[in-house]
C-alpha cells in the first residue's frame, strides 16, 4: 500500500488521468459491446435511448473522473485536501450577473454560431412554448447527472494542478485534448448518434480544447468556483438537448460538434486577446523544477 500511496504521490496527475479514463472505459464496456454500442456481446442488453443513457453511461462518467479525484486526493493529501476539494463544489457565491449571462449566451452563442453551417437555414423552425418551459427543468437535471459526474474531476482536480505546473493556456490545452479523448468510447454507441462519421469524434475532441479555454476563464475569474463551471457546462447540454434541434431541424449531432467549434473557437480567441493568455489567472503560474511529488506536498 504505501508503494501505491509513494507512486500517486509522485505523479498525482497522471495517476487521476488513468483512473479516469481506465473506470469510465471499463464500466461503459457493457454499453459500448452490448446492443447500444456495436452489438457483440448478446448478454449486454440495455434500455435505449435516455434510459440507455442513464444505465448504461453516467454509472461510468460518476465513477471516473469523480472517482479519480476523490482517490487520488485521498491518497496524497488527505483529509485536508479533500476539504479543499469540496470547498470549490460548494462554491455557489459568484455574483447572479455570472448566472444571468450563462443562461442569455450560451444559448445566443449557440444559435449565432450555427447559422454558418451548410444547410443550418434550410430547416430553421421557432421552437414551441414547452421548450422554453422545460429549459431550467432540464438544465437542473443536467447539472445533477453530467456536469456533476465530470467537472470536479476535470476543473475541480486537475485544472489548478496543470495550470500551476505549465501555465493557464498550455495547462487548458492539455485538459481540453484529454477531457474531449475521454468522450471517444461513447462514439461506438448510440450517444454518438446514427449516422457515424470519423468526423465526429475529431471534431469533437478539437472543440473541447476552445471550451475549455471558456471555462478555464470562468473558473479563474470567479475564485475558481465549480458550481459556475458546472451551470455553463449544463446551459451547453441543454441547449443542444431541447433548443438547437428544434430550431435547426435539418442538422445532427455531428453539426453540432462543428457549432462547438465556432462559437467556443470564436469566444476563446477573443478571451487570448482581452487576457494575454492569462484566462483570468491572477498569480503567475508556479513552474516547479522539482519533481512533481513536491508541488503536490506543497498544495
Amino acid at each position: 500500500m504505501e508503494t501505491v500511496r509513494a507512486l500517486v504521490r509522485r505523479y498525482p496527475v497522471l495517476t487521476f488521468f488513468a483512473l479516469a479514463f481506465g473506470l469510465s472505459w471499463a464500466a461503459w464496456t457493457p454499453y459500448v459491446l452490448g446492443n447500444t454500442g456495436l452489438d457483440w456481446e448478446p448478454e449486454f442488453q440495455l434500455p435505449t435511448g435516455a434510459a440507455g443513457q442513464v444505465v448504461g453511461m453516467l454509472p461510468g462518467a460518476y465513477l471516473g473522473p469523480l472517482g479519480a479525484a476523490f482517490i487520488v486526493t485521498s491518497l496524497v493529501e488527505g483529509r485536508a485536501g479533500l476539504r479543499q476539494w469540496a470547498q470549490r463544489l460548494v462554491r455557489w457565491r459568484v455574483g447572479w450577473r455570472w448566472y444571468v449571462a450563462i443562461l442569455l449566451l450560451v444559448p445566443a452563442t449557440i444559435m449565432l454560431a450555427t447559422l454558418p453551417v451548410p444547410g443550418a437555414l434550410a430547416g430553421l423552425s421557432v421552437p414551441g412554448w414547452q421548450i422554453l418551459v422545460a429549459f431550467l427543468p432540464m438544465l437542473g437535471v443536467q447539472l445533477i447527472t453530467t456536469a456533476a459526474a465530470e467537472e470536479p474531476g476535470w476543473r475541480d482536480f486537475a485544472l489548478p494542478r496543470l495550470q500551476e505546473r505549465y501555465g493557464p493556456l498550455p495547462g487548458t490545452v492539455i485538459l481540453g485534448f484529454l477531457w474531449g479523448c475521454w468522450h471517444l468510447p461513447l462514439f461506438l454507441t448510440e450517444w454518438g448518434g446514427t449516422n457515424k462519421s470519423w468526423t465526429h469524434p475529431v471534431l469533437f475532441v478539437l472543440c473541447c480544447i476552445p471550451l475549455s479555454i471558456v471555462m478555464t476563464w470562468i473558473f479563474n475569474r470567479t475564485g475558481q468556483s465549480l458550481p459556475i463551471v458546472m451551470f455553463f457546462h449544463a446551459a451547453i447540454n441543454t441547449t443542444y438537448t431541447l433548443v438547437w434541434a428544434e430550431v435547426f431541424t435539418t442538422l445532427d449531432g455531428g453539426d453540432a460538434n462543428l457549432v462547438n467549434l465556432i462559437g467556443a473557437g470564436a469566444a476563446a480567441a477573443l478571451l487570448l486577446v482581452v487576457t494575454g493568455g492569462r484566462l483570468g489567472l491572477r498569480t503567475p503560474p508556479h513552474q516547479p523544477v522539482l519533481p512533481e511529488v513536491d508541488s503536490a506536498r506543497a498544495a
